[in-house]
């Protein structure tokens, strides 16, 4: 079945697969991808949901920038999508707990970006969200488009993790000693380039490396791109803006 189908990566041919975890069937493999694209895309229209009901309800934003309640809520709401990823990690097999808590994790983390939108000018906002668009698309085709002819994207792994380490430790820099605009653009556009290529190593994973029953976690790995990539994009609009 599958020489037939796919030609050159016949099994019994001896030759490389093109996806590794389609030994078994393709038609799984497949329904997996569709299953993570859908549950992105709920993750997605929760986390526009929250961030536009914060956007365009102004007591919201009025009792998080003047009350110092509304201070140590916003502090709380922008760790608790770590907090929540930690049982989220280790029940994220157990239906159907782990839909419960990615949808915490989604909400908590949707309510922190509607706060960072609130402060946002609206056109800064739909420059990030159409471009995050675009090279969302743009760089998904393109990762089945490379699989497909055999290339391999796992070699990324390693140097964008070193280039995390990297961001972190430049953002750490500029919180304490501020470096002005400029400095800031630098750090969105490298952050815009890293995420990138995150969603190439993590498209490429979701096509070979990901088990079936792994569906919570490839999913949580995506939206994160996702969402960094747009963050990251209107970190960069904002500064040119100013």
């Amino acid at each position: 079945m599958w020489g037939q189908s796919y030609g050159k990566y016949d099994l019994e041919s001896g030759a490389d697969l093109l996806y590794p975890m389609m030994q078994e069937s393709p038609a799984l493999r497949w329904s997996f991808i569709r299953k993570i694209y859908t549950i992105i895309s709920l993750q997605l229209l929760l986390t526009v949901a929250v961030a536009a009901i914060v956007v365009t309800v102004p007591p919201i934003t009025v009792f998080f920038a003047t009350t110092t309640a509304g201070l140590a809520l916003h502090i709380l709401l922008i760790v608790a999508p770590f907090v929540v990823l930690c049982p989220l990690h280790y029940y994220h097999q157990r239906h159907p707990l782990n839909y419960f808590l990615l949808g915490l994790f989604t909400a908590t983390l949707a309510f922190a970006i509607g706060l960072t939108c609130a402060y946002t000018s609206g056109k800064v906002i739909l420059e990030s969200v159409i471009l995050t668009t675009v090279v969302v698309v743009s760089l998904t085709l393109y990762t089945f488009w490379a699989a497909k002819r055999g290339q391999d994207f796992n070699f990324l792994g390693p140097f964008l993790f070193g280039a995390v380490m990297v961001l972190l430790l430049f953002g750490l820099i500029q919180m304490f000693f501020p470096l002005g605009k400029i400095s800031v653009m630098i750090y969105g556009c490298l952050a815009s380039i890293i995420f990138c290529g995150y969603i190439l190593y993590d498209t490429d994973n979701l096509i070979k490396r990901y088990t079936y029953d792994e569906y919570i976690w490839a999913s949580v790995a995506l939206y994160l791109d996702i969402i960094n990539l747009f963050l990251s994009l209107l970190t960069l609009f904002n500064a040119s803006e100013s």
